[in-house]
């Protein structure tokens, strides 16, 4: 019985090395990422930033989701006792339940675009555009850590 009770923790702490270890270094991310040819490659400080910009921002955006839904929340539940209500009123409910939605929305792709970028970073694909598999370039990443198109191709998105 003894056995299994130690088992536990050091089962923990063997899967929180293992999260650990398997988290690569900013040195071995920096070596895979490609760059264009203009410019330096990554330094082991510039992933650390670009690493504690997306971790920020996903707090961030949990928060603000969270925040959001709770408002929904609190919105819906009080839309229920609307009897008598005029139809200016009711207007203005309608317009701020639909306003929490889209914030709610809005940081739910923001926080789901930073794990994503997170992800990528982890995986060493960080900064290689999604539709034409050219080099984002450091600069535009330094600038919105996010960004997962090269600007040739978000132009030609926001133009559609």
């Amino acid at each position: 019985m003894t056995t299994s009770s130690t088992a536990g923790p050091r089962s923990s702490a063997t899967k929180t090395a293992t999260k650990t270890a398997s988290k690569p270094s900013a040195r071995a991310i920096a070596e895979r990422l490609r760059v264009k040819d203009d410019e330096s490659p990554w330094n082991e400080d510039e992933i650390r930033e670009v690493r504690e910009v997306l971790v920020e921002e996903i707090e961030q955006h949990r928060v603000e989701l969270k925040l959001a839904e709770d408002e929904l929340d609190d919105l819906l539940r009080a839309s229920g006792d609307g009897a008598g209500d005029d139809q200016a009123d009711a207007g203005a409910k309608t317009a701020e339940r639909e306003h929490e939605i889209s914030v709610a929305a809005n940081a739910r792709a923001s926080l789901h675009q930073a794990e994503h970028a997170l992800e990528q970073l982890e995986a060493g694909t960080y900064g290689i555009c999604e539709n034409c598999g050219n080099p984002i370039g450091k600069l535009r990443l330094q600038a919105r850590p996010r960004a997962t198109l090269c600007m040739t191709c978000q132009q030609k998105q926001d133009r559609h």
